[in-house]
């Protein structure tokens, strides 16, 4: 807990030293040239070589506020994933402020079950909180899983809630119908109102929105689409705490607890509130969204540094490995003035 209060309070502190400079884009995102503002040119066109490479579709990279590079095409509105989640993450923390939720509501007291074989006394023990950190320890059968994600799970009962991380869609899943009961609305309905409109996303509607249902789960993922540049104002106003210019949109503790490490799941990476801490390519306190096929939204606040990578899986192009990912990301910020 201490190292938790001692993050928090160096992440304040940077915060309001930052705020009298910090930069928002306004009806479009501001451009300069990268040499403009310290960037090595030659080094950025290093990352687009590796991006090229990657099968990249379109890549952001917006230092202070401001769009230094972009390439691609980054209005296209394309499949996020898994990134859905950490949207979904945004619009809780502002539910849990306004006491619509409670992290420490089980999922007895909500409700919350799922068809045959439903959940069992223990596992309805799980609580909101312990969803969010993919710890509930509900080994259900879910919705819009990989094959591989469907292979690591877990027997059903084999942890208790709390006590081991598992990446899982019937956390998340689930998360999407607890959040819409208490909200009375589409997840995509209220992204656009809470999220979408006030920081001033320039392609996203709630018609790029849609459920995945099935015989598996009584609970629908949420796929969306999102083009890079409404997803990079998106980890903007992560960079910035949740304030987007003198409005606070998602409560900062929020953001903050979002980007704790409450699980270590890998060298330098770890699990928050549906948000990924690292990856090690990055200096510390970095965090992400990620998923499938590419989709990265990465936030780097040592840096004051957003960058955005999508493919565009509708063409099929496969993920890039990690070592691919790390190698853009040095580029990257080999790139950056110190």
């Amino acid at each position: 807990m201490l190292r938790r209060f001692l993050a928090g309070a160096l992440m304040l502190l940077l915060a309001s030293a930052a705020s009298a400079a910090d930069r928002f884009p306004g009806a479009a995102w501001e451009k300069t040239a990268p040499e403009a503002a310290g960037w090595s040119q030659a080094k950025l066109a290093d990352a687009r070589a590796i991006s090229e490479v990657m099968g990249s579709t379109a890549v952001m990279i917006v230092h202070k506020g401001v769009v230094v590079d972009e390439w691609g095409e980054v209005a296209a509105k394309t499949n996020l994933h898994s990134v859905r989640k950490s949207l979904l993450s945004a619009l809780i923390g502002i539910a849990v402020e306004e006491r619509k939720i409670d992290l420490s509501d089980t999922m007895a007291k909500l409700g919350i079950d799922d068809n045959a074989p439903s959940l069992s006394e223990v596992e309805k023990q799980a609580r909101v909180g312990d969803l969010l950190k993919a710890r509930s320890g509900v080994y259900h059968a879910a919705l819009y899983e990989t094959s591989a994600m469907a292979a690591r799970r877990p027997p059903r009962g084999a942890h208790a809630p709390d006590t081991h991380w598992y990446y899982n869609n019937w956390d998340f899943n689930a998360l999407g119908t607890i959040y819409e009961r208490a909200e009375k609305r589409s997840i995509f309905e209220a992204l656009d109102e809470r999220i979408a409109k006030p920081i001033g996303m320039q392609d996203y509607q709630p018609i790029d929105g849609s459920y995945v249902t099935g015989p598996a789960s009584d609970h629908r993922a949420y796929p969306i689409r999102m083009s890079a540049r409404d997803l990079a104002r998106f980890a903007l106003l992560y960079l910035r705490e949740g304030r987007w210019n003198d409005r606070q949109i998602v409560p900062a503790q929020w953001v903050r607890d979002s980007a704790y490490n409450y699980s270590s799941v890998g060298p330098g990476r770890g699990y928050g509130y549906m948000w990924w801490i690292g990856p090690a390519a990055t200096p510390p306190g970095s965090f992400f969204a990620a998923g499938a096929g590419g989709q990265y939204a990465l936030v780097i606040p040592s840096r004051d540094l957003v960058v955005v990578h999508r493919i565009n899986s509708d063409t099929g192009v496969r993920d890039p490995s990690s070592a691919q990912l790390a190698r853009f990301l040095r580029a990257i910020l080999d790139a950056a003035p110190n």
